[in-house]
C-alpha cells in the first residue's frame, strides 16, 4: 500500500519574524517525523513524505497515495489543523484522523466547550474575551486560568497564567491578545487531580488506552501546577526528564471509570475519528471535566521524552509501530480499504 505522511516540522522563531517564541512548538522534530515514517515503512512498502507547505496540494495530487497519515498541524490561521484533510477530501484521498470540522472546532477551545456544554459533557466555566475592559469576574471566580483561543501544545499558557489576584486578571488577558493576535480564553482553575487519556478507533471499536495522571509533585517548588509551556519544554528535557507522567494513573475504579465515559463522550460529541488525546481535570467536588481535546496528538518516539500517547501506548503493551499502524488500520477499516 502506498502511504503518504504529512507532516510540519519544527523552526527556530527568527526576530526579524516578530512572532511568539513558541510559534511553532505544535510542529514536530525532525526524529518523530522520521520514527513515524518508519514505523508505517515496517508495514507497508512506500511512503510518501509531504511537508504541509504551500506545495502539498500539488505533490499529492501528482502522487494520488492510496491513504495518508495526518500529523500536519498546520501554520498559519485560526483553523490550520483543518487545511490538509481538507485538500485531502478535494483530491478525494482517504486520510488518518479527523475531518476538517472537528478539527477547527477542537482548536478553538471556546466552540469545543460549547459543543460539550450541548452534549452534557462537564467542562470547566469559561468565557471568551476580546477586551480586557470587561468584567470577568462578574461570571467567573478566581482563580482563573487565561489561555489563547487558539492555540495547542501549551502555546501562550505559562506559569503566570494561573492568576489569583484580580489586579492580575486584566494585565495577563492583555498580554495574550496583544502577543497572540487573538482573543483569550479564561476559564475557572479545577483545583483537582489532572489526568489525559489516549484513545484509538471508531464507533464500538473504540478502546481508551491506560489513564495517565499529571504528577505535579515533579515540578520545581513553587511552580504552579498546571502543565504550562514551562513544564512541557523548559523544566522537562531529554537529558533530564521529570517524573511527570504516572502510567496507569492510580485511580479507583469508579474515577477510573467516570474519566474514561467523560473522554469517550467528549470523543463522541465532536466527531472526533481514529484517535485522540483528552486531557481531563477534576473540579472540587473529585468529579472529571473535561479541559479540551487533541485530535492531532504528539508522539515523541523517545522514551526519555515524555509523550502522553506514547507512554499509554507503551503502558498497554503497544511498541511505536504498534501504536502508529493502529491509527493507520483504524482509518483503513473505517474508509473500507
Amino acid at each position: 500500500m502506498r502511504v503518504a505522511l504529512t507532516y510540519n516540522l519544527k523552526k527556530e522563531v527568527k526576530e526579524s519574524e516578530c512572532l511568539p517564541a513558541d510559534f511553532y512548538a505544535e510542529c514536530d522534530e525532525i526524529d518523530t517525523v522520521a520514527a513515524v515514517r518508519d514505523a508505517l515503512l515496517e508495514r507497508h512498502g512506500e511512503v510518501l513524505m509531504v511537508e504541509a507547505d504551500e506545495d502539498a496540494f500539488e505533490k499529492l495530487r501528482r502522487q494520488r497515495p492510496q491513504i495518508v497519515f495526518n500529523m500536519a498541524e498546520g501554520i498559519w490561521g485560526e483553523s490550520r489543523e483543518s487545511q490538509m484533510p481538507a485538500i485531502m477530501e478535494m483530491l478525494r484521498i482517504p486520510y488518518t484522523g479527523s475531518a476538517p470540522l472537528t478539527l477547527g472546532l477542537c482548536l478553538n477551545k471556546a466552540r469545543a466547550k460549547e459543543v460539550l456544554s450541548h452534549y452534557n459533557v462537564p467542562t470547566a466555566r469559561f468565557m471568551v474575551v476580546a477586551d480586557p475592559s470587561v468584567d470577568m469576574e462578574r461570571r467567573l471566580k478566581l482563580p482563573i486560568i487565561v489561555k489563547p483561543l487558539y492555540e495547542g501544545s501549551s502555546k501562550g499558557i505559562r506559569n503566570d497564567s494561573l492568576i489569583f489576584k484580580s489586579k492580575d486578571l486584566k494585565d495577563k488577558v492583555s498580554s495574550v491578545i496583544r502577543e497572540y493576535g487573538q482573543p483569550a480564553l479564561v476559564e475557572e482553575y479545577l483545583p483537582g487531580r489532572e489526568f489525559t487519556v489516549a484513545l484509538i478507533g471508531n464507533g464500538e471499536g473504540l478502546r481508551t488506552l491506560p489513564i495517565v495522571e499529571i504528577n505535579y509533585s515533579s515540578l520545581p517548588e513553587g511552580v504552579n501546577p498546571i502543565y504550562s509551556y514551562e513544564a512541557k519544554w523548559v523544566f522537562d528535557t531529554p537529558e533530564n526528564p521529570l517524573d511527570i507522567f504516572k502510567c496507569p494513573a492510580q485511580a479507583e475504579p469508579g474515577l477510573e471509570k467516570a474519566i474514561e465515559k467523560a473522554a469517550v463522550d467528549a470523543f463522541n460529541a465532536l466527531d472526533v475519528k481514529d484517535w485522540c488525546r483528552i486531557d481531563i481535570r477534576l473540579d472540587g467536588n473529585g468529579e472529571p471535566r473535561v479541559i479540551e481535546l487533541n485530535p492531532l496528538p504528539g508522539i515523541l518516539f523517545d522514551p526519555k521524552c515524555n509523550s502522553c500517547f506514547p507512554k499509554a501506548a507503551r503502558a498497554a503493551g503497544m511498541s511505536f509501530t504498534e501504536l502508529v499502524n493502529a491509527v493507520l488500520d483504524a482509518a483503513r477499516k473505517r474508509y473500507g480499504i
